[in-house]
């Protein structure tokens, strides 16, 4: 089924955050992998934006295979095929298409479709899914709005991953939510940072990203357990 299986979305929310990733050269995928895996990002999506994409992820899934590699930016069909056999561990879309939903339910592709409007959560969840990338969550109103559309569904056990204008002075605000299952975030590899090979400064974003991770759980467990 398009959804996420109980194991895989648990291994998503143990990440915290997700990198999401414009890659140009299919060998920078194992060595930014490397990054954000020391750093202690354990998840990504790679968007199929650029040709090198899909043979990055090959890449990263033979040489860094601890890592929890999807495809994002899936808008067809035949897409959903191409990152299966290229090793995708879960797809996303920015948006909602029945079609693309329906393809990765035949496949076996767990996948995130993308809702911003009250719409887009009815047609994912008829369609099976229940995690749901929010996109793009900054310009669409912020925590405050994904509150306000999920309130009708919340019962039906949704969860969302936010994408779009978050950094990692708003990624605590996210993730202290219950709604939140991860978050997904390009600031934790810039398009820059990638091409001037700098694994050093993508380490340490990925470590801070981490951090605020671990001191969120941290939060929640004293909470709980007052």
């Amino acid at each position: 089924m398009p959804g996420f299986d109980p194991e895989l979305q648990a291994r998503l929310e143990n990440a915290g955050v997700v990198a999401v990733l414009v890659v140009d050269r299919a060998e920078d995928g194992p060595p930014l992998g490397r990054a954000l895996f020391e750093g202690g990002v354990g998840a990504m999506e790679l968007t199929l934006r650029t040709p090198a994409a899909l043979e990055a992820l090959r890449r990263i899934r033979s040489e860094v295979p601890d890592m929890l590699a999807g495809v994002g930016t899936i808008l067809t069909p035949a897409q959903v095929g191409d990152a299966i056999a290229a090793g995708a561990a879960f797809g996303v879309s920015p948006g909602c298409h029945s079609r693309v939903i329906e393809a990765a339910f035949a496949a076996g592709l767990p996948f995130a479709p993308g809702v911003a409007v009250p719409s887009d959560v009815e047609r994912a969840i008829e369609l099976g899914c229940s995690l749901l990338k929010f996109f793009p969550a900054m310009p669409l109103g912020g925590l405050a709005y994904l509150k306000a559309m999920a309130a009708p569904y919340i019962h039906l056990g949704v969860r969302f991953i936010p994408l779009g204008g978050l950094t990692q002075g708003n990624l605590t605000e996210w993730l202290a939510d219950p709604l939140i299952a991860a978050v997904g975030g390009s600031w934790l590899a810039p398009l820059d940072a990638i091409r001037r090979q700098d694994w050093a400064a993508i380490r340490a974003l990925a470590a801070e990203a981490a951090l605020a991770v671990q001191q969120v759980r941290a939060a929640r467990a004293n909470g709980a357990g007052r």
